[in-house]
């Protein structure tokens, strides 16, 4: 073990480590290149503060009562646009931490319900990489699959994003 020297000298020291969990860069991707999160559990607090901040104030979404008496799913839904959300922050602590840009478009499909309880990942391929006019970014599309705990497809979307180069 070191010892710890004064202030002065312990901060010099630390500005030369290396910081971990920055994202990848457009230029080190490959297409064909796999990856899957961590999984998140969808809590009953997620949908209420999503609902509210949104304003999706549907009864589907605030009135358990409408949904055990009046929805197939019989339990409280998550809006497909939280799933997409919580799917993004996902990705965004794994792959995108400095070094993303901006989000260009995707297609989103929702194929099924997410209910409160329920725990997603994302399974993400990339599908395209390459340079842009700028030498200092790249385009990066990825197919990306959001399964729950019981292994099922639940939506999927194929972002382009804008991501920095390695060295810029």
């Amino acid at each position: 073990m070191s010892q710890l020297k004064d202030s002065q000298d312990m901060n010099e020291s630390w500005l030369e480590t290396p910081v971990m969990g920055i994202g990848q860069y457009w230029d080190d991707v490959k297409v064909g290149q796999r990856f899957r999160t961590l999984a998140r559990t969808i809590t009953e607090a997620d949908i209420t503060f999503f609902v509210g901040v949104t304003g999706m104030v549907e009864e589907m979404f605030t009135n358990i009562e409408y949904v055990k008496a009046e929805s197939k799913i019989g339990s409280r839904p998550a809006p497909g646009s939280l799933v997409f959300c919580i799917s993004e922050g996902l990705l965004m602590q794994s792959t995108m931490q400095r070094t993303g840009m901006a989000f260009l478009e995707c297609d989103l499909r929702i194929l099924r319900p997410t209910v409160a309880g329920d725990t997603i990942h994302v399974q993400a391929e990339v599908i395209e990489a390459r340079a842009t006019s700028k030498p200092d970014r790249g385009l990066v599309r990825t197919a990306n699959r959001v399964v729950n705990q019981r292994n099922e497809l639940v939506a999927t979307y194929n972002p382009l994003r804008m991501v920095k180069g390695r060295g810029y």
